[in-house]
């Protein structure tokens, strides 16, 4: 077998090893809901006044949180890796990323579906970077981009888990990837670049939380 075939044999074995781990944490997630569910509620009854007065003194504070400090630095494979701190805390307000589409930062405690979720509208940048933390990658677009290439990329993203796809208006290219800390401008769906960012990416290295969900969250 060929180094090529074996490569492309283990990454399928990997894939289909995530799915069956994110089967299982579905169910377990089910039972643990059903089983704690009276506990939550009385939780809510008990502490609702707390937790309302808490999410307005958030929603409240003045300014967004700062996502990032460093800069990008573009390698010999047309890869942009970001050179500095990526914040991980999960935060309730709107945070103003140093790109777009960013790379990584504080994020909101939910992440979006990213199980090979296509979305023909925007979503929100708090949601997807935590999708990124979870080693996905994140295929955006914006109004230059062709039909075609944007059909294409949709259904390669469909075939993969750990990815989603949505329009940025305000991003610079037409065709972007990104992953955590990572991100490159493809010329068409055609690219070899896409396979390649796909392949290296898709709860590659740079993943901060190898094997966390990406369903049961924003969809």
């Amino acid at each position: 077998m060929s180094a090529k075939k074996s490569s492309s044999a283990a990454r399928k074995a990997r894939i289909e090893e995530m799915r069956r781990a994110e089967r299982a944490r579905e169910t377990r997630n089910r039972i643990l809901t059903i089983g704690v569910s009276v506990v939550i509620v009385a939780g809510l009854v008990v502490g609702g006044t707390f937790l309302i007065r808490s999410q307005s003194d958030d929603s409240d504070t003045a300014g967004d949180t700062k996502a990032a400090s460093g800069k990008f630095v573009t390698g010999e494979d047309g890869v942009k890796k970001w050179e500095g701190k990526l914040a991980q805390t999960h935060v309730t307000k709107s945070v103003k990323y140093p790109v777009e589409p960013p790379v990584g930062g504080d994020h909101n405690p939910v992440w979006q579906n990213c199980n090979g979720d296509v979305y023909d509208k925007a979503i929100k940048n708090e949601n997807a970077v935590h999708s990124l933390e979870h080693g996905a990658v994140w295929v955006t677009y914006n109004s230059a981009a062709s039909e075609d290439d944007i059909k294409a990329l949709a259904e390669k993203v469909k075939q993969t888990p750990y990815t989603l796809m949505s329009p940025v208006d305000d991003q610079k290219d037409p065709l972007m990837l990104s992953a955590w800390g990572h991100q490159r401008t493809v010329t068409s769906a055609d690219d070899p670049n896409v396979g390649k960012f796909f392949e290296t990416y898709v709860q590659g290295e740079q993943t901060p939380e190898p094997g966390a969900a990406c369903t049961n969250g924003l969809s």
